[in-house]
C-alpha cells in the first residue's frame, strides 16, 4: 500500500450495510475507521475466532472473538428512511457542510 491517507465520508456511528463478500447484507454501525488502510471496523460483522495463550491480560487463555477491519469499498451507508445502501453526498448549507444520503436528500447527523 501506499502512504496516501483515503478521505472518505463515511464516520465512527454510521449505520452501514455490507455490499460483498463474507458477511453480505449485514448491517452494522461502523466501530473505528482507518483511513490509513482504507478500512472499517463494523460491530458483529467479520467475526473470527482467536486461541489466545494465557496472560496477565487473559489470565484463563483460551478461545476469543475478534471483530476484523474490512474494506472500506466492501460497505455503503445504511439509509434507513429507503432501507437501501446508499451513497453519501455534501451539501453546503449556511457556510456549514453537510452530509446527505443521495437517494432520500436527508440530512445525515
Amino acid at each position: 500500500m501506499s502512504d496516501r491517507v483515503f478521505k472518505t465520508r463515511l464516520q465512527k456511528g454510521d449505520t452501514v450495510i455490507v455490499t460483498t463478500g463474507k458477511g453480505k447484507g449485514k448491517t452494522g454501525k461502523i466501530v473505528s475507521v482507518y483511513p490509513k488502510s482504507h478500512s472499517v471496523t463494523v460491530d458483529k460483522v467479520n467475526v473470527v475466532k482467536r486461541h489466545i495463550k494465557p496472560n496477565q491480560k487473559h489470565p484463563q487463555g483460551g478461545i476469543v472473538e475478534l471483530t476484523k477491519p474490512i474494506d472500506i469499498s466492501n460497505v455503503a451507508y445504511y439509509d434507513q428512511a429507503k432501507k437501501t445502501a446508499t451513497k453519501v453526498g455534501i451539501k453546503v448549507t449556511d457556510s456549514k457542510k453537510v452530509r446527505i444520503a443521495k437517494k432520500s436528500g436527508k440530512e445525515i447527523k
